[in-house]
């Protein structure tokens, strides 16, 4: 029989279990039960056992031309399943960290959460046809980097909602096409799939964040005032902008247009090269 489920003591058990049977903990969204908060502010870091600690932060996705080869497949597969892994021990953090948010708020990060606990999922399967588990390759944290800048509900959805789920809009499809071009159509189908989730997430962050704006603030007015460098609208995007999923996505004509012209530092000042 199915039980109902502490949502407080879910999301702890995510986030400091060191186990994927930890982060994949099953339950039923309908039956999550608004758990008492706990007093302690959660950690800055997750809870991993040594085979999945985070030890490097920058190493680069296999280019959608290298997918070609199978060890290229498998290294971008882990890759994508790490930011997964990284995506709902964060929202099992904002759980705990936001507890005097309106319980529509936690209800709505837990249904996403196990949104992605489905995704990662998918990954591990295809790194099993793959002949590999997760952990056989590094983890990185660049997801976890940012978490201490996250003070507020508003940053949270504007860097993880807006920033790391917008920009998968566009790199969901890119490795889509590129995994379709190498033959591998069960890889292609999980990231269609990813991204058809993706545009839903993105919408109920930018619900959210509209609904904590201050009064008369668009959404890209909220965004630029509270999203932490190093992160701004330059990561919201991958380099084949798709324009029709954010639109599904319900965003703004503007913040689209601001996202699309963003220009990383590096680019905005570019380094001149030294006289010779």
């Amino acid at each position: 029989m199915t039980t109902e489920t502490d949502t407080t003591r879910l999301a702890l058990r995510i986030l400091q279990g060191t186990t994927l049977e930890d982060k994949l903990a099953a339950f039923d969204p309908a039956l999550l039960v608004d758990g008492v908060p706990l007093p302690a502010v959660p950690p800055r870091e997750p809870g991993r056992a040594p085979s999945l600690r985070i030890i490097s932060q920058g190493e680069r996705l296999p280019r959608p031309g290298q997918l070609t080869a199978a060890a290229a497949r498998a290294e971008c597969l882990h890759r994508f399943a790490n930011h997964e892994l990284q995506a709902l021990e964060l929202m099992a953090w904002a759980v705990l960290a936001f507890p005097a948010m309106p319980w529509s708020f936690r209800q709505g990060i837990m249904n996403n959460l196990h949104d992605e606990q489905r995704h990662f999922r998918l990954y591990l399967g295809r790194l099993a046809a793959h002949g590999l588990r997760f952990g056989d390759l590094a983890c990185n944290g660049n997801f976890w980097a940012q978490a201490v800048r996250l003070g507020d509900p508003l940053a949270f959805l504007c860097a993880v909602g807006l920033t790391f789920e917008t920009a998968n809009l566009d790199f969901a499809l890119l490795y889509r096409d590129a995994f379709r071009t190498a033959g591998a159509e069960a890889e292609a189908s999980v990231m269609q799939r990813i991204h058809d989730d993706e545009v839903g997430h993105v919408a109920w962050s930018a619900s959210w964040v509209r609904r904590l704006a201050r009064p008369a603030e668009t959404l890209l007015q909220a965004y630029q005032r509270v999203t932490p460098f190093p992160l701004g609208l330059h990561r919201a995007k991958g380099r084949n902008f798709v324009v029709s999923s954010r639109v599904r996505a319900g965003l703004e004509a503007d913040f689209v247009e601001a996202t699309r012209v963003a220009r990383s530092p590096q680019e905005q000042h570019p380094r001149r090269g030294r006289p010779g």
